[in-house]
């Protein structure tokens, strides 16, 4: 079963006005089979197999003259010296057909190539699937809590594969050996503790001082190796939003992970029944959400305009979405049943925004949705008709 990628439509579109297109992103986020999918009577290699990496390292030009006709370099983050090859390599008019690179290692792939090989390539990030592209596919678990779960790697929804089975070979295979190769981890009982802590904060403002004394490591060491799971595509942070209305903020950012399955299995989750009662049960939807908006802006090959609003007294925004000088909030509820607290902070931060923002949204743990006079509520399994609401895809 091959599963449709919004991102898709982008990547034929910048075929189209770039030698090559690089997709990057985590591991098994489906970047391989998407580009076999888009070019499938080209070649395929990839520098996985250590006969072509060899082949590559050892005679580069000799390389890349099977893809004078075009077709997919695979994980061409293992040869980075190729990349310089590439730049006459796709400078050549005789090599016109499209070039599809792919790498999983984000910090060192892209570097290389935003220096060597600007104005040719295009860079497009392919993240593990939305729920709307499960939705349609009619995969889309049945609850909430099974969707957390299970999270949003294409291969748990291709095979009938416990979720707690292929995250642990998943942070065993990919996780600790990719980025203990990056960090230079000497001891893999404090690393996994650091991705455990960092679990924990998952929705929380970040406090490096705090989450280095909890692993036993310097505050550089704990900025360093965050910035590399950053990097290799298991966090992201979300920034707070500085325009202040008078009010003292927070400056710090949210931490957040890029699937919500790779965070219930970091924090001990083994079904989805325990979701239901967990104390982070709030925590783990608001990452969901804050998820899927980055999705369908970075599937759309936008910039990311999702930030946070929190003031000294604590009172909070999960969301603000910032379109032109339109401003959208946008509050993550984990309960099941709308009452009156939703509306709180919201209807406080509208007083303060004025004609910033016209209306408020709130996503919720329960099925029914509300249109009322300043909010718009959306049950959850219509997060993608708030996301449209909010006209992030233009």
């Amino acid at each position: 079963m091959y599963i449709k990628r919004q991102v898709e439509k982008t990547v034929v579109e910048l075929l189209k006005k770039y030698p090559a297109v690089a997709l990057v992103g985590p591991r098994q986020s489906g970047k391989s089979t998407m580009a076999k999918n888009i070019l499938k009577n080209y070649p395929y290699y990839s520098l996985e197999d250590l006969d072509e990496r060899e082949f590559a390292i050892s005679d580069p030009r000799g390389y890349l003259e099977r893809f004078k006709n075009g077709g997919i370099i695979d994980e061409i983050q293992k040869v980075p010296e190729l990349i310089s090859y590439l730049q006459s390599f796709l400078d050549n008019k005789k090599n016109k057909k499209p070039i599809i690179l792919t790498g999983s290692a984000q910090l060192t792939l892209l570097s290389n190539i935003t220096q060597t090989l600007s104005g040719r390539v295009a860079i497009v990030e392919l993240l593990p699937l939305s729920y709307l592209e499960i939705k349609k596919m009619a995969v889309a678990p049945k609850s909430l809590e099974q969707l957390f779960y299970t999270g949003l790697y294409p291969k748990l929804y291709k095979e009938k594969i416990n979720p707690t089975d292929w995250y642990y070979d998943y942070t065993k295979t990919y996780l600790e050996r990719d980025v203990r190769d990056i960090l230079k981890v000497h001891n893999l009982g404090t690393f996994q503790k650091f991705l455990k802590m960092c679990a924990a904060r998952a929705g929380q403002i970040l406090n490096f001082s705090s989450l280095a004394n909890d692993c036993g490591i310097a505050h550089s060491t704990a900025e360093a190796w965050l910035n590399i799971l950053q990097a290799t595509y298991i966090v992201n942070r979300v920034q707070p939003h500085y325009q202040n209305f008078s009010k003292r903020l927070i400056k710090a950012p949210k931490l957040y992970f890029y699937d919500t399955g790779l965070l219930c299995f970091l924090l001990g989750i083994v079904s989805a029944d325990e979701i239901k009662v967990h104390s982070l049960r709030g925590a783990i939807m608001e990452n969901w959400v804050a998820m899927e908006i980055i999705k369908s802006q970075s599937n759309k090959h936008r910039p990311i305009n999702i930030f946070f609003w929190r003031d000294n007294k604590g009172i909070e925004i999960d969301f603000i979405i910032e379109q032109g000088e339109k401003l959208f909030p946008i509050e993550v509820k984990s309960g099941k049943t709308i009452n009156s607290d939703y509306f709180k902070n919201i209807a406080y931060w509208l007083k303060l925004a004025k004609n910033k923002a016209k209306k408020g949204s709130i996503i919720y743990a329960g099925t029914e949705n509300q249109i009322r006079t300043e909010f718009e509520i959306y049950g959850w399994k219509f997060i993608d008709k708030l996301i449209k609401d909010i006209t992030i895809s233009k």
